[in-house]
């Protein structure tokens, strides 16, 4: 697609700026310290493509159409939640689930069940469930699922789902949201219920954040994303009844709450889903812009095109970004609060390399997953799916700054090479000895400018070594800090929700293999401990007034049973940023 290039009369040289923006678009010119920048709001919807024609990304670069892909316009899950006090025998509708733990699925000597609501409900089936339960060996561990049609309560169905030995975080009631989500798909069920078979002595908080949990399982179990796929199946659940949980406005601000955070885990699912030859930097600044322009009232949007990123002097960032027809695009969002005084000041910075071919130093053999490395920007869509969270629910009391140096690591004779020496923007030097070790070199920059913004607190996600993937497998996240007080915070969220993170050692001594013999240093050491060394590196630049975590996501960022992204990461900001809006 052809681009309209803006020249300015300042020291701002040239904004690329699509053809395709609307005539209602608005351009508001800002200035970033002493360099103007050009600011873009944008009042179309988030990845608003449709079949055979219609609004379409909007690609600045000729290579946006390659492969003439054009995603699909399908809605994410419209579900709606709802808190019943009723008799759940006479609850009607498609498939009553109760989650049971193993201690509940326990039974007497006749073989009837001793858990009281199990027992009634069995009463009400003349047996049949306790028998079936035997008969298929269904224990209640986790996993396991048994669906029943029978006659003898108000609903179709009853389903009893495993919720192992016992269910106690949040993790486990996703889990079971998720189980029940994929009962109701196989059965076409449009409405379901959702009962614990033991909930009794459970306190009221614990409560809320239960069925928070079990609610965000239900929703993004219920989500696929067939945008690329010529051929889908709209889902059919639409309505669910959580019953014996209470009733009341804290219940129902809860179930907002999980429904606002699910659609954006939906969102960042579907960014980091989305090809490289969709997903360009334009894109993804774009998609950011979108965010900002949705939720205009409390987030604003700054696009620093690459030669306002020369002007601020982030040599890392551009040097990774040379070798690419598709510009860099660096993405700032800034929340603030609708009212009142600010208490805290956070930035969320996330890796967003659109593509990693690992540039000279190429990705190659079994293993490498270069047809992968359209997520190696996953960081950049946890960080741009808690704006849009964040963007919904509008905590008070805090400042946020979302921060992503957009680009793409290729191959060609304007690229870096191995041996090459890059100047980051707060003046170190490092001499890059492996050009597939990039990721770090535009994080440098962004961190450098989180610092600059007066952020308190930073965190930056990035999919950045396979060497945190091998010591904390597929399901964890690595987590790097020197500050005790912001790891204690961010496990706490990560605890609520329901996100699996591990703390690793900032080992100061491992540093000596990242210097240089001409430069300040290198950007990768040995192949040992190469996830430590790698945040050692970050930590270059950071101001040491600046309490800063570094969360390694190359592991959790993809599901490979699904062949698709998890959105790891979003659940967990969002909770840390509501800690610091209390």
């Amino acid at each position: 697609m052809a681009a309209t290039v803006v020249s300015l009369a300042t020291s701002l040289t040239a904004a690329v700026v699509p053809s395709s923006f609307s005539s209602s678009s608005s351009f508001v010119f800002t200035k970033l310290w002493s360099t103007p920048c050009l600011r873009i709001t944008f009042s179309v919807s988030p990845f608003s493509y449709s079949r055979g024609g219609g609004k379409l990304m909007a690609h600045s670069l000729a290579r946006a159409t390659l492969g003439l892909t054009q995603p699909a316009n399908i809605d994410a899950p419209k579900i709606a939640f709802s808190a019943k006090e009723i008799d759940v025998a006479e609850w009607k509708g498609d498939i009553l689930a109760v989650g049971v733990t193993e201690k509940d699925m326990t039974k007497d000597d006749s073989k009837r069940f001793e858990n009281s609501l199990l027992k009634k409900l069995d009463a009400k089936l003349g047996g049949h469930l306790s028998e079936a339960s035997s008969e298929e060996d269904f224990t209640g561990k986790s996993g396991q699922s048994l669906v029943l049609r029978l006659p003898g309560l108000g609903s179709k169905r009853i389903g009893l789902i495993g919720l192992g030995q016992s269910a106690t975080n949040t993790y486990a009631f996703r889990n079971f949201g998720e189980a029940i989500a994929a009962a109701a798909k196989t059965a076409q069920a449009c409405n379901v219920g959702i009962v614990l078979a033991s909930t009794g002595s459970t306190a009221n908080e614990s409560k809320l954040n239960t069925a928070s949990a079990i609610a965000s399982g239900t929703v993004l179990g219920t989500y696929e994303d067939n945008r690329y796929k010529s051929d889908s199946k709209k889902p059919v659940l639409k309505s669910v009844d959580i019953l014996g949980f209470g009733t009341g406005p804290e219940l129902e601000k809860k179930l907002k709450y999980a429904e606002d955070v699910s659609s954006a885990v939906i969102f960042g699912k579907e960014l980091v889903n989305s090809p490289a030859n969709v997903l360009t930097p334009a894109v993804l600044a774009e998609e950011a812009t979108k965010i900002a322009s949705t939720y205009s009232d409390v987030l604003s949007a700054t696009i620093l095109n690459a030669e306002q990123c020369k002007e601020l002097k982030m040599g890392s960032y551009l040097g990774v970004a040379a070798a690419s027809a598709n510009p860099p695009h660096f993405i700032h969002l800034c929340y603030k609060p609708p009212s009142g005084p600010i208490k805290a000041k956070l930035a969320l910075v996330g890796k967003g390399l659109t593509f990693d071919s690992g540039g000279y130093n190429i990705k190659t053999g079994p293993g490498c997953s270069i047809e992968l490395m359209k997520f190696d920007m996953g960081g950049s869509a946890a960080v741009l799916g808690a704006a849009k969270a964040i963007g919904q629910v509008k905590p008070p009391g805090v400042e946020v700054h979302f921060i992503v140096a957009a680009c793409e690591n290729m191959i060609s004779g304007t690229g870096m090479r191995p041996g090459d020496i890059v100047t980051a923007s707060n003046g170190k030097t490092i001499e890059v000895n492996n050009t597939d070790a990039e990721g770090r070199l535009t994080l440098a920059d962004a961190l450098v400018y989180a610092c600059n913004q007066g952020a308190e607190k930073i965190i930056d996600l990035a999919t950045l070594t396979g060497a945190c993937v091998v010591a904390l497998g597929p399901s964890i996240a690595g987590v790097f800090t020197p500050s005790d007080e912001l790891a204690n915070e961010v496990f706490a969220a990560a605890e609520a929700s329901g996100e699996k993170l591990w703390r690793m050692p900032m080992e100061e001594s491992y540093w000596e293999s990242m210097k240089s013999g001409v430069a300040d240093m290198v950007n990768t050491g040995g192949r040992q401990g190469g996830a430590i060394t790698a945040a050692l590196f970050l930590k270059q630049f950071v101001d040491e007034k600046v309490q800063w975590m570094h969360i390694d996501i190359a592991g959790p960022v993809w599901n490979e049973k699904k062949r698709a992204a998890t959105g790891f990461g979003i659940q967990t900001l969002v909770e840390w940023v509501q800690q610091h809006s209390s």
